[in-house]
């Protein structure tokens, strides 16, 4: 990776290595599972659960993550999502960022764009199955929330427009698509294709139960260069002269990208006023911001004024890709996280991106086995550090038998909820109720909106253990052992009810 560019740009697909083999897992159990210390048993105070979000990106372009080869049967597809899932829910993590429309296409059911090619091969090929449907099913009853990862202006290789579907927008509207070097891509500039990028989330979102709409660092592209190693302009100066903008032509595409930016907050939360909004730009606002710091300018190369989009609070999470090492010399990674976290005048949470990837890479700068944890440590001591997302699911839970998950067992030994978005709501449910028949609990909401998860803590003998579970479940099965018992609700904006006690007779 060059430390100026985009990592996921050159990012290679892995292969599927050996099992993370970690005690205690189970594909049939619902959520997370995690030991708590030993209190005193005379104690019914369950302790404090904590609040980080723990996340990760599974990709979908090129396999990267899953599915790990086009071609296999929805069976096969299924299964390996449920291992991952599985992997992550026994690792500690809380959400994954899912890539369900990476090039204008879409990994799910869509009257708008094609079947995406990396399912079965054939862009436009139906796979038999519904991938979201049974992702955001199977996530959730694991524990893990969903976020629907898109690229709003991607739209595919320039070397493959023969095998793009018929319903591909380089086939219906190919006047509002840019060849910019290798890269198709739709122009931000039109205003038609904002509208046919909304309209996409919007189909997600009213369709599926998702937990957050999430965009990556894909809005103008990369830059690129031609035969003679000069950079080539984005060709958007038809685009530019109908527009009638004053603005200069960076501005206009700086422009283009705010508007956008602040019109999906704005439309996902018309929808829904409590789904989440994130963004993952590139980790470097511009050089020198802060001082000392080098590499590519997003603002001025692919017009992301990212830090703009956190002060206007035009997100609910924003997740820079930090993909340095803490020792970096102008790419350093605490340097670049105290900058972003004091950028931020509206309270969002800024939860770093942490690049997996890197560790044991095989390359002069490969990451230690010590470095994620050590950011994630270093995250955690900053106030508003509450959280990180880890590029990637492979790289972060099967490469070298699980090795970055190994390495992050002792930091996630207890189970966490995402932080609260108290700007979307701030009012806690109404406490639960709950029973135990047998070995059988009973959760029942309070008054108001169904809770959009539980958290259980439960106590056996002296050690307390927490699930969070779906919202939609009702009961849960006790051990025997079981003789404590606190139920939280939790709901869509992530705040926690009072608990609602059982204590065996």
């Amino acid at each position: 990776m060059l430390p100026n560019m985009s990592p996921r740009r050159f990012f290679v697909s892995l292969a599927c290595l050996a099992a993370l083999a970690v005690a205690g897992c189970s594909s049939g159990s619902p959520g997370i599972t995690t030991p708590i210390a030993p209190v005193p048993k005379g104690d019914t105070t369950p302790p404090a659960l904590a609040r980080e979000m723990r996340g990760l990106w599974i990709a979908t372009v090129a396999n990267i993550d899953w599915p790990t080869r086009t071609g296999l049967t929805a069976a096969q597809q299924q299964a390996e999502l449920i291992d991952l899932f599985d992997r992550a829910n026994t690792a500690g993590l809380n959400a994954v960022m899912f890539h369900v429309r990476p090039a204008s296409d879409a990994v799910y059911q869509s009257a708008i764009e094609p079947w995406a090619a990396m399912l079965t091969g054939v862009q436009g090929q139906d796979p038999g199955y519904d991938p979201l449907a049974f992702a955001v099913r199977e996530a959730h009853a694991r524990g893990l929330e969903l976020h629907a990862w898109i690229n709003p202006f991607r739209a595919g290789n320039a070397r493959d427009t023969a095998l793009l579907a018929s319903s591909h927008l380089f086939r219906t509207r190919r006047n509002l698509l840019r060849v910019y070097g290798s890269q198709l891509w739709l122009d931000p500039g039109e205003p038609a294709i904002h509208d046919h990028s909304i309209n996409v989330v919007r189909d997600i979102i009213e369709r599926y139960d998702v937990d957050g709409v999430h965009a990556d660092d894909y809005f103008y592209p990369y830059q690129e260069n031609d035969a003679q190693g000069r950079v080539i302009d984005f060709p958007d100066s038809a685009s530019y002269a109908r527009s009638g903008s004053t603005l200069s032509r960076a501005d206009w595409r700086r422009n283009n990208v705010d508007r956008f930016v602040e019109r999906l907050y704005n439309e996902v939360h018309r929808i829904k006023p409590t789904l989440k909004v994130g963004l993952s730009p590139f980790g470097i606002w511009r050089p020198g911001f802060p001082a000392g710091v080098n590499g590519l300018d997003a603002f001025a190369s692919i017009y992301a004024d990212s830090r703009k989009w956190l002060q206007q609070g035009w997100v609910d999470y924003l997740a820079p890709q930090l993909y340095w090492s803490i020792a970096a010399p102008q790419q350093s990674y605490p340097a670049l996280l105290d900058w972003w976290l004091s950028q931020n005048p509206t309270g969002r949470h800024v939860w770093p991106g942490l690049a997996a990837y890197r560790v044991a890479d095989g390359t002069a700068s490969a990451f230690s086995t010590s470095e994620i944890p050590n950011q994630i440590t270093m995250t955690r001591a900053r106030s508003g550090g509450t959280g990180h997302i880890l590029y990637n699911a492979n790289s972060t839970l099967k490469k070298s038998s699980g090795a970055v998950a190994a390495s992050l067992a002792t930091l996630y030994a207890s189970r966490a909820l995402v932080p609260a978005y108290t700007w979307l709501g701030a009012v806690p449910p109404a406490a639960p109720t709950v029973t135990v028949a047998g070995r059988t609990m009973q959760m029942l909401p309070g008054t108001g909106a169904a809770p959009r998860w539980w958290v259980v803590r439960t106590r056996s003998a002296t050690v307390w253990t927490t699930k969070v579970v779906f919202g939609d479940l009702r009961t849960l099965a006790l051990s025997q052992d079981v003789d404590r018992a606190v139920l939280n609700a939790v709901d869509q904006s992530g705040n926690m009810s009072s608990g609602a006690v059982w204590k065996a007779p």
